[in-house]
């Protein structure tokens, strides 16, 4: 035997404990009957030789490897860095250890996520799906018996449970604030880009809530169900989407207030962008809210630190990822009910961003 310690063997710790091997293995590995006396020995055994556990092997035994693969769509978006902090301090408060994968909203990283995380044998998938166009693999995982959970997307083709907000009420009752406030022209900064920009061309975003399953396309649906409330018709002008990163929302907030009848407020559709759009308002003097009102999705550290204090949609993120993780805990343990959707209440919180809309000046009030 090599004496140095940690390199132990289970053949080695039985010898010890005076044990068979296939004891000791037992033992080390929780699993079959073994006698709590025997299963000291054993546990002593192994501490005074250092020994330290195979995982790949136990997994090989036992069909279990304690962790979670978590594919995730933006991490360096604060939403979804508290999202897996829920996850991660459930699974690790039951024993259970989190890989992570970021897909960058790419549907083609979450398959190939998916495929490596399910050959690794992970216990369960905790997924943000990207694209519902882009579906396969998920539906796979699910009808092969691995358990999956859907986090803050659900895909009604798919077979899992889900843990979401209602994006388009939230979106709804933020821009009715604004309506109700006497804005009209109301910029919408969406965050999306490439092929699924394209699928915000719909005029008027008809039947928008049905083109995506990101949570984008409730809350554009929601922003235009509150403009039509009050009969203002959704112009594509104040639609904007840069990207996701905060120096697209800074394009995209220069990119509306260069219009000839620029905005009077913007609903910016995450954290990120609305810090952007901040950013982008005080690089071009206009200000807040004065000039234009501003509401951001998701109660960041940073949005009662700034000045003015944004006004946003609270979501209960941590609680989003800590819910999701124990509808895949009780799948893990054997649970066979039907799938759950469990939909979470967000929170719109009023600060110091959004002010009534500017009265036009005598101009423009002659000229319209």
């Amino acid at each position: 035997m090599d004496e140095r310690r940690g390199s132990a063997t289970i053949p080695d710790v039985a010898r010890l404990a005076g044990v068979s091997t296939a004891t000791a293995a037992r033992a080390l590995g929780n699993y079959g009957s073994v006698s709590a006396a025997t299963r000291e020995k054993v546990g002593q055994a192994a501490a005074a030789l250092g020994y330290r556990a195979n995982s790949l092997a136990r997994s090989m035994v036992t069909g279990t490897t304690n962790t979670l693969g978590v594919v995730l769509s933006d991490i360096e978006n604060p939403f979804f860095s508290r999202v897996l902090r829920g996850i991660s301090d459930v699974a690790h408060g039951a024993g259970f250890e989190v890989v992570l994968v970021n897909t960058d909203e790419s549907s083609d990283t979450e398959r190939n996520a998916v495929r490596v995380l399910t050959e690794k044998r992970v216990d369960g998938l905790l997924v943000c799906p990207a694209d519902a166009g882009s579906t396969d693999h998920l539906r796979w995982v699910a009808e092969a018996g691995t358990p999956l959970v859907l986090v803050d997307r659900r895909i009604r083709q798919v077979p899992a449970d889900s843990v979401v907000v209602d994006n388009r009420a939230a979106a709804r009752a933020a821009t009715q604030r604004l309506t109700e406030l006497g804005h009209r022209r109301i910029g919408l900064i969406t965050g999306m880009d490439g092929e699924l920009a394209e699928r915000f061309a719909v005029p008027g975003l008809r039947g928008i809530e049905r083109a995506l399953i990101n949570t984008t396309a409730g809350r554009a649906a929601g922003y235009r169900d509150a403009l039509v409330e009050v009969g203002v018709e959704v112009r594509s002008e104040y639609v904007v989407s840069e990207g996701f990163r905060r120096e697209d929302a800074v394009r995209a907030t220069k990119q509306l207030m260069s219009l000839d009848g620029p905005p009077t407020a913007i609903l910016a559709l995450d954290s990120l962008l609305a810090l952007g759009a901040m950013q982008a308002l005080r690089e071009l003097g206009v200000r807040c809210p004065d000039d234009v009102s501003l509401v951001g999705f998701d109660d960041a550290d940073w949005t009662e630190a700034v000045t003015p204090p944004l006004t946003v949609v609270a979501q209960p993120v941590q609680r989003i990822g800590s819910e999701a993780c124990r509808l895949l805990l009780e799948r893990i343990a054997g649970s066979t009910r039907p799938p759950v959707h469990r939909v979470l209440r967000t929170e719109l919180i009023e600060r110091g961003s959004v002010a009534p809309a500017p009265r036009p000046h005598r101009a423009e009030r002659l000229s319209s």
